[in-house]
């Protein structure tokens, strides 16, 4: 069996010597982490507050990252490196406990590239009464995915 790698490298060094701007692309993509983050900010009352309220089910084609229960403001983390066809992709399915549930794409490269960038390349979500926000900076929150 061939190794992909071992037939990718050659011709990505052939690319970077031939056209010079392929490698500055090929670099950011090959070598940053980008940082996911989706916080719990449901709320809940305080009898529950030591329960999970939310549960996280978050994957890509190749990498299953389980299932996460999630109390009020806990923090789920995961990095990832963007492939050199810029297809990664990752997905999470949120259950929010006895009440909603939702599938949401938590990262996707050719999405989230430019706009992951700008706050130490994270992707920064929260999952709230009325639906999963997002944000780039920690300041301004969009709804992107309405329960």
């Amino acid at each position: 069996m061939v190794d992909l790698k071992e037939e990718l490298v050659p011709l990505m060094v052939a690319l970077c010597m031939t056209f010079p701007s392929v490698y500055a692309v090929t670099e950011d993509v090959l070598w940053v982490n980008y940082h996911i983050h989706i916080t719990n900010d449901l709320p809940t009352s305080e009898s529950e507050s030591s329960k999970p309220s939310l549960y996280l089910h978050c994957k890509s084609k190749n990498k299953d990252l389980g299932e996460k229960g999630m109390v009020q403001h806990e923090d789920y983390t995961w990095d990832t490196k963007i492939n050199v066809f810029r297809t990664t992709l990752f997905f999470c399915h949120a259950v929010w406990v006895n009440h909603k549930e939702r599938y949401f794409v938590a990262f996707k490269a050719t999405r989230d590239e430019d706009r992951c960038m700008v706050y130490h390349f994270s992707c920064l979500w929260s999952v709230k009464e009325d639906g999963i926000y997002f944000s780039n900076d920690q300041l301004t929150w969009t709804n992107a995915y309405p329960w």
